[in-house]
């Protein structure tokens, strides 16, 4: 644990959170700044900073948690749709540097815009991704 993480005090209990679920590895709450009404996110127990350093234990449960929480959230929220979000590193977008992911209902209108949109030229980039991965 990490002393002035937010989300290690989480964990911790130190703060209050609404956890919708719990086990060995991961702690599931309501985001307090949702993007929409039933935002939740995944966090890790143990303090990791991002993906890079994920635990093998919790990534190979992670994918199973994740599909179960979405299906919760579709059924208790009835949503149109829903994103999965996992930022790793400032340049990705990521704020808090304790893994955690973002399970965000979506509603007709709801007004949120996510959007990739590559700057460059597509099939350069593709060119250079093939090469550097030897296909």
């Amino acid at each position: 644990m990490m002393k002035d993480c937010i989300f290690c005090k989480i964990i911790t209990n130190e703060l209050d959170s609404h956890c919708i679920y719990e086990d060995e590895f991961f702690k599931v709450i309501l985001d307090i700044f949702p993007a929409s009404v039933g935002h939740t996110l995944i966090l890790t127990k143990a303090h990791y900073e991002n993906a890079y350093e994920l635990g093998e234990r919790e990534a190979e449960a992670l994918g199973s948690l994740m599909v179960k929480m979405t299906k919760l959230l579709q059924e208790k929220f009835n949503c149109n749709g829903l994103n999965v979000v996992q930022n790793n590193g400032a340049l990705a977008g990521q704020v808090i540097f304790h893994y955690h992911m973002h399970l965000t209902p979506r509603y007709e209108n709801d007004g949120i815009i996510m959007k990739l949109v590559a700057k460059g030229d597509a099939q350069e980039m593709v060119r250079e991704a093939v090469e550097k991965l030897g296909l």
